[in-house]
């Protein structure tokens, strides 16, 4: 009898801070600056801040859960730990799924957008080649597509330093332009900060599909929740320092407008035609849709191997050692999403479903802990406060979501 072809072990933890890094920028600051400026103003840089702290009380949670639990389909394998419940698991397995495929959607709508200002093209065409391209390199191998995925996160990374570079100028105005960028006591300032920081947050999704790899990962109880911490931290930093450098640069109204912003951002300070920056921007974009593409057919493959789902998605390719039909599924559904939705809806819809998944993940780190008397030993481990505190944020924030729509 032939043994079952299992995932390997090839990713170090420099691989996956790449891979973290290449989802959160791809999905964020080279897509969502305009949209964000839209909403928030001169309030953006607040949000988007606002934003980095809800991600990093989830994310330290995730650290802690896979180092205990280092699995592929990371979150539903988590809330069946702390909460016992398999239809709650499933539930949340296949809800990070569809994050995933939404927010890879999302990704291939801007990465279209980027790619009309140098070309005339058809978008179901366009979006039709993107997805397959993504779909293929997603099926190639995970040593290979996450090798892709880390040379294109180093080039987009550069992209972001040379923007930031050229900005010294304006970033250098901060002392004497801060009150512009500070709320007021008043309640619009701070309705600004709030409406954004939900746009935002998709910006910082990434660090929970980092852990749906953890089958692929050498020494994943340590290199994981060490990769999740310095990929956000770095995300921060950088979202902070471009975003601050537009609104100053560029008013927030204006700014709105441009369907490729980075590219308007880069050509205000250098006066060039910016064709490198798009180049850039268009690589990032599509790199957070492949790492999206990996993350959610492993999702699909850890619930089918642990008999949530159809036995056929957890089959691997004995030559690439990957998910097939779960990664020609993902493919399929990416493709239908990246037609009929638009870019802000997508990033917000995929924004709501996270931050469902994050309160059940840091309720069930909660439970885990109080049944626990003492940390177990070379876990990573975290105060019993944070995820407290990182549930009632983040189930907060959907709250008031769901207020203002019915509302």
């Amino acid at each position: 009898m032939t043994s079952k072809v299992s995932l390997r072990r090839s990713l170090g933890l420099p691989q996956m801070v790449l891979y973290g890094l290449g989802t959160t920028i791809g999905a964020g600051i080279y897509a969502l600056v305009g949209e964000l400026a839209g909403i928030s103003g001169y309030m953006a840089p607040a949000a988007f801040l606002f934003a980095s702290l809800m991600a990093a009380l989830t994310a330290l949670s995730f650290a802690e859960l896979s180092s205990r639990f280092p699995q592929a389909a990371g979150a539903s394998l988590y809330i069946k730990q702390g909460l016992g419940s398999s239809r709650l698991a499933l539930l949340a397995g296949l809800l990070v799924a569809l994050a995933g495929i939404v927010s890879s959607a999302a990704l291939i709508n801007a990465f279209t957008d980027y790619l009309g200002q140098y070309f005339i093209l058809n978008r179901f065409t366009a979006i039709l080649i993107i997805a397959l391209c993504i779909g293929c390199l997603a099926a190639w191998g995970i040593v290979e597509s996450v090798f892709i995925a880390a040379l294109i996160t180093l080039i987009e990374i550069a992209g972001l330093i040379l923007i930031i570079v050229y900005s010294y100028p304006v970033l250098n105005e901060i002392p004497a332009r801060l009150p512009e960028l500070l709320p007021s006591s008043d309640f619009h300032s701070w309705h600004l900060i709030f409406a954004g920081a939900l746009l935002g947050f998709y910006a910082f999704i990434g660090f929970e599909d980092m852990v749906d790899v953890a089958e692929e990962v050498k020494d994943a109880r340590r290199n994981l929740p060490l990769a999740i911490i310095i990929t956000l931290s770095i995300t921060t930093i950088l979202y902070m320092l471009i975003m601050t450098a537009a609104v100053l640069a560029i008013p927030p109204a204006q700014l709105a407008l441009e369907k490729a912003p980075l590219v308007a951002l880069y050509h205000h300070f250098s006066q060039d035609q910016s064709i490198i920056i798009g180049v850039i921007g268009m690589f990032a974009i599509i790199n957070g849709a492949l790492i999206q593409t990996i993350m959610a057919s492993r999702v699909l493959y850890g619930l089918s191997s642990r008999g949530h789902i159809h036995s056929s998605l957890s089959q691997v390719h004995h030559v690439t050692r990957t998910p097939l039909i779960a990664t020609l599924l993902v493919g399929s559904l990416i493709f239908t999403f990246a037609i009929f939705g638009k870019l802000a809806t997508l990033a917000e819809t995929t924004s709501m479903i996270m931050l469902v998944i994050f309160s059940l993940i840091n309720l069930s780190l909660l439970r885990i802990k109080m049944r626990e008397s003492h940390t177990t030993e070379g876990i990573f481990s975290i105060p019993f406060w944070l995820p407290v505190v990182g549930f009632f944020v983040s189930s907060g924030f959907v709250l008031s979501q769901v207020i203002n729509v019915l509302w």
